[in-house]
């Protein structure tokens, strides 16, 4: 097997839900940050669908000079929906197609 070496993780919190108060190891991106969020899959007793915990990454402090970031944490969030990717202005669902020279009317 190949060394990933360039792995790094760090030690986040969990706080509310069934994973309160736990301490996991997570894998941090590119940037140095754990994922804005964290999807826990959770076996049915039954062999049905698996459950999803969701939490949501949040600031676990600032510093008070500078007001960075000191760490990460995350927070249940019990309604799990998944939160939209930015809206761009020309992405906006029920604008009206631009009408000009070289374009059709809407029909």
């Amino acid at each position: 097997m190949t060394e990933t070496g360039g792995v790094k993780s760090q030690d986040t919190p969990f706080e509310g839900g069934p994973m309160d108060g736990r301490v996991l190891p997570v894998l941090l991106g590119a940037t140095g940050h754990p994922p804005k969020t964290y999807r826990i899959p959770v076996p049915d007793a039954h062999g049905g669908p698996p459950a999803v915990l969701v939490y949501r990454r949040e600031p676990r402090g600032h510093s008070r000079r500078l007001g960075l970031v000191q760490g990460w944490k995350y927070v249940y969030d019990p309604e799990g929906k998944k939160r939209g990717r930015l809206k761009w202005p020309w992405s906006k669902p029920g604008t009206e197609p631009e009408t000009g020279p070289g374009t059709q009317p809407p029909a």
